[in-house]
């Protein structure tokens, strides 16, 4: 009888019991939304919590919504890591975008004779699509048009909650390597809620070919925090454009409700990542509860809207 009851008072009871009703009684609704029900099974199983649409509260269910519920096509334009240059350019911010060496449509395309030693090559439509490359003599070429092409038939964001990476034309991209004599080279992640940069995760000590990574976040300040689950425990020196990549941050996130600005520091130098609007597919798991809400309480919500998807 006590079992019976202690089932009845956790959070997997109401949850079965809110799919079942759903199907049951609802047949058309569900069948109409079940991309969306099966998004929310995917999230009580890997969290632990109930996805909610209608009242989201942590920043995760915020971005669930603005999934579905905020689909700009400006959000698939600034994910395309090729044409997010060109909003870079027209924010003004032309000068922190690492030199472009090529673009290709087929990785046969690539004539490995003219490209210089170092550089990078990376799909434009999804993520970890990356090859870095840091002596060309070394790089097995036949393998690296495999990887490419094969990265270039996958639909990434397809049936996934991030649905902005599907309307990329997949593409490849050459970029100068950024050199920073052996050294691990750091992220700096600005999160923006609505417009104006709030705080920094700092992504350092990375390994080549791993996604061994120590994270650290700051304030805008630099004075460090505690908003990680297992914070990084190095300290990370204080960039001397700090303001600078601050005012880029506010810059490049001002039409978006919420956007991670991803930056490179190299040389005394602002390198431009890329823009980030799902990190972690919407669920940063590396973050505390308390800091998921935190975020949530930051990032207003727009009106909705649903747009066609398309690329202008």
């Amino acid at each position: 009888m006590i079992k019976k009851i202690a089932r009845l008072l956790t959070i997997d009871f109401y949850h079965r019991k809110y799919i079942q009703i759903a199907k049951r009684f609802f047949p058309e609704y569900y069948q109409r939304n079940s991309f969306y029900f099966q998004l929310q099974e995917e999230y009580y199983w890997r969290t632990k919590k109930r996805l909610s649409y209608c009242f989201p509260q942590d920043i995760n269910e915020k971005l669930y919504w603005l999934s579905r519920y905020w689909q700009h096509p400006l959000v698939s334009k600034c994910s395309d890591k090729y044409l997010v240059r060109e909003y870079v350019k027209n924010c003004g911010c032309e000068k922190i975008l690492v030199p472009l060496i090529g673009v290709y449509d087929d990785a046969n395309e690539i004539d490995f004779d003219v490209l210089p030693n170092q550089f990078v090559l990376k799909c434009n439509h999804g993520y970890a699509y990356n090859i870095l490359c840091q002596d060309k003599t070394q790089l097995n070429k036949e393998q690296t048009i495999l990887q490419l092409n094969e990265w270039l038939s996958r639909k990434f964001g397809k049936n996934s909650p991030q649905p902005h990476y599907e309307n990329i034309e997949s593409k490849i991209i050459c970029e100068k390597f950024l050199d920073i004599s052996g050294n691990s080279l750091i992220d700096y992640k600005i999160h923006c809620f609505n417009g104006k940069p709030d705080f920094f995760l700092i992504c350092s000590e990375r390994e080549h070919n791993s996604r061994s990574v120590v994270l650290t976040s700051y304030s805008l300040e630099w004075e460090k925090l505690s908003l990680l689950k297992k914070e990084g425990k190095n300290s990370i020196p204080k960039p001397e454009l700090l303001t600078e990549m601050i005012e880029y941050a506010k810059v490049l996130s001002k039409p978006f409700p919420y956007v991670r600005v991803d930056l490179y520091y190299v040389n005394h130098k602002i390198y431009f990542g890329e823009l980030t609007f799902t990190p972690a597919a919407n669920l940063m798991p590396y973050y505390t509860d308390e800091t998921l809400k935190m975020m949530g309480k930051k990032l207003k919500l727009p009106k909705k809207i649903k747009l066609p998807k398309t690329i202008n």
